[in-house]
């Protein structure tokens, strides 16, 4: 009775990493929609539900501290629970990211863009795709499908590489496209690092199956 009121508790922890994950990809999608449609509106949506996401990350590591203090958890409950408190530690960043978008889809509201935003949203998709896969390989725990997302790091870096170098030319042709060029490398960077922190959502998926820790942020 008691083994089974703890797993009762463990799938209550799984459901709320779920509905977590679920609100920070409307955040990344809301954040880019409202920086391709200068939309200030969705911008400021996107920034005041970041509250919704720290809530539901204090909620669970409360549930994981609390599961660990009240029950007599097995070697693989506490890895389990061990690794939903990291993820959410990454979801939660990755949701922040989303907010750092937005204000700056606020601060370019009214500025005409220099070039036509094609590269940053087509990164923004990979990265999408990343997130949802990576929760896909947490879900099925499946190691193989963890290595493939990390792989599609390599991808986001190139485009980041390529927009760098796109706007670096821009910046140095024409002074006058330095400040928005700097706050475009800056969504690049944002959307790259969120690509980092889905790694490592991959990385603790392996542990999670493996008891094993590896390092593919590299």
């Amino acid at each position: 009775m008691v083994r089974e009121v703890f797993e009762n508790k463990l799938k209550e922890l799984h459901a709320e990493l779920l509905r977590m994950v679920s609100v920070t990809e409307k955040q990344i999608s809301l954040c880019m929609k409202a920086l391709v449609n200068q939309d200030e509106k969705l911008a400021l949506e996107v920034i005041n539900n970041d509250d919704i996401v720290d809530d539901m990350q204090r909620n669970i590591e409360d549930k994981c501290i609390k599961l660990i203090a009240m029950q007599q958890p097995l070697a693989s409950d506490l890895r389990y629970i061990f690794t939903t408190a990291k993820i959410v530690t990454d979801i939660e960043r990755i949701a922040d990211h989303a907010v750092d978008i937005s204000k700056i889809a606020i601060r370019l509201k009214n500025e005409v863009y220099i070039k036509e935003l094609i590269d940053i949203p087509r990164m923004c998709e990979m990265v999408e795709k990343m997130l949802k896969n990576s929760l896909d390989a947490y879900i099925d725990e499946n190691v193989d499908r963890a290595y493939e997302v990390c792989k599609m790091d390599d991808k986001v870096d190139a485009i980041y590489k390529q927009v760098f170098s796109e706007l670096l030319v821009l910046m140095v042709e024409d002074t006058k496209t330095i400040n928005q060029s700097t706050q475009f490398l800056f969504i690049c960077k944002f959307l790259e690092r969120i690509a980092d922190h889905i790694t490592n959502i991959c990385e603790w998926t392996i542990y999670l199956v493996t008891g094993e820790q590896v390092d593919l942020n590299e």
